[in-house]
């Protein structure tokens, strides 16, 4: 796994992630969020963790843990988590971009951050499922424009050689993992079925998180020891 991480930035993983008490758990948590938001839910992108603890037992659970240490290495942070949701035929089209795009002087370095992208909804290309271009973490930030200063995804990267794209199909309760500096995103849902799911992002703790770019930021040490100069919910 390491390896393809290191050349491609992406990882799919073989398996289901939760059991399936909790993946049943998540589902019914996120199937609330969405009854009181509506299509909205996508204004609630980052962090419903710091507004519902129940999804910190899943968030700090080993079987994530376990799954992104050989990345993060021993010590991680919890970085920030979200629900993503398409509904059918309406879902909006995701903007190539990275995630370290929306990050800039967030933190001291973007080495070893991964995000955990859990399909909630069988996630295929039918229904708008994740798409990256293997490799390009290593390339460096690319050049954005501007779409609509105003939405959450402002900008979208210029200039994508969207031939080289990898479409990342996911059943439920299954997941992808990738770099946080890869370009990414997604199709618009025009089909019948509807694309949701939940992202989970991790540090080293070894990253400096910049306090004074970063008001009202919550984190936790999920595991390992407080490594940087941070403040953690629970340590």
């Amino acid at each position: 796994m390491l390896q393809s991480w290191k050349t491609d930035g992406y990882v799919r993983v073989p398996r289901p992630l939760f059991t399936p008490a909790q993946f049943d758990r998540l589902c019914g948590i996120f199937e609330e969020h969405l009854a009181e938001h509506g299509e909205s839910i996508l204004n609630e992108l980052d962090m419903p963790h710091a507004r519902d603890e129940r999804l910190l037992d899943l968030l700090l659970d080993d079987a994530v843990l376990d799954l992104v240490e050989p990345i993060t290495g021993p010590d991680i942070v919890l970085w920030s988590s979200g629900f993503i949701c398409k509904m059918p035929h309406v879902g909006p089209p995701t903007p190539w971009h990275s995630d370290t795009a929306y990050w800039k002087g967030r933190l001291d370095n973007y080495e070893g951050i991964v995000t955990v992208w859990l399909a909630i909804d069988r996630s295929s290309a039918e229904n708008g499922c994740m798409r990256v271009i293997p490799g390009s973490h290593l390339l460096g930030e690319a050049d954005y424009r501007v779409l609509d200063p105003d939405a959450f995804f402002h900008s979208e990267a210029a200039d994508v050689d969207e031939s080289a794209a990898v479409n990342l199909e996911l059943e439920p309760n299954h997941c992808s993992l990738h770099d946080g500096r890869i370009l990414h995103g997604a199709t618009a849902n025009t089909s019948p079925y509807r694309r949701a799911g939940y992202t989970m992002r991790y540090l080293p703790a070894t990253t400096r998180i910049i306090p004074e770019n970063n008001p009202g930021h919550l984190v936790w040490l999920a595991r390992g020891k407080a490594i940087a100069d941070n403040t953690y919910v629970n340590a």
